[in-house]
């Protein structure tokens, strides 16, 4: 059974269906969506306590009430029996930007073939097995990345990806510092997550709690993790 991932953010929530890779991205009244209980006459009330809630701030009681039957309808379709994994919330992690760290040999030759294993698995699986290959990636030996570790396999995927001519954007970079990092005995968290304003997909890597190699844009990090793959939750 393919997985469905979850989170809730300040300003709604995202959904990940891993049995097609499709994210939805949900406003802050259909967020509350997530927390419905699966008896009719539980969530009729959930729903009518949450018109009187969004009522109360100046929003139509009968439009609230017909878009929210609407999204449950389909948010009902989409999961469709499957059991829904709510990621955790924490607190606002610390971003780090270009990185600093120069990568030695080792780090340009494990770069250079988990950025080939990125693009191969992204382009030929689907995503619920790059996910299941990433996981299984976590069983070789090794310990936490530190920052500079993980900065300087970051470092070595970007100048490998120069010479593809291709885009390698952030789900294929991310994912290739993460296998990357395993070939050289290091572990990274690869995060999938999402952004509500503007709405968005994003993935990246956390080492020693920290997001590595992020736009300078991304100082007030916007983005909430949905899907996490790290040695400790495989």
């Amino acid at each position: 059974m393919s997985e469905l991932h979850a989170a809730v953010g300040p300003s709604g929530a995202a959904l990940l269906d891993l049995a097609t890779g499709r994210w939805t991205l949900l406003d802050s009244i259909a967020a509350g969506l997530l927390q419905l209980p699966d008896s009719e006459p539980e969530r009729a009330a959930a729903i009518e306590e949450a018109v009187v809630r969004w009522a109360a701030t100046g929003a139509d009681p009968g439009q609230v009430r017909d878009g929210l039957i609407r999204a449950a309808a389909d948010f009902d379709r989409l999961r469709a029996g499957r059991p829904l994994h709510h990621a955790r919330p924490g607190p606002a992690p610390t971003v780090l930007f270009a990185p600093t760290a120069r990568p030695a040999l080792r780090d340009r030759a494990a770069a250079g073939i988990g950025l080939a294993a990125a693009l191969l698995l992204l382009r030929a699986l689907p995503i619920r097995h790059v996910v299941a290959i990433a996981r299984a990636a976590t069983l070789l030996p090794g310990r936490p990345a530190r920052v500079r570790d993980a900065e300087a396999v970051l470092a070595a995927v970007r100048a490998a990806g120069t010479w593809w001519p291709g885009r390698v954007a952030c789900l294929e970079e991310s994912l290739a510092c993460h296998l990357a990092a395993a070939l050289t005995g290091h572990r990274v968290r690869w995060v999938l997550g999402a952004r509500f304003i503007p709405r968005g997909a994003h993935a990246w890597i956390e080492a020693d709690g920290r997001v590595l190699g992020q736009d300078e844009h991304d100082r007030l990090w916007p983005y909430v993790p949905v899907l996490t793959v790290s040695h400790s939750n495989r």
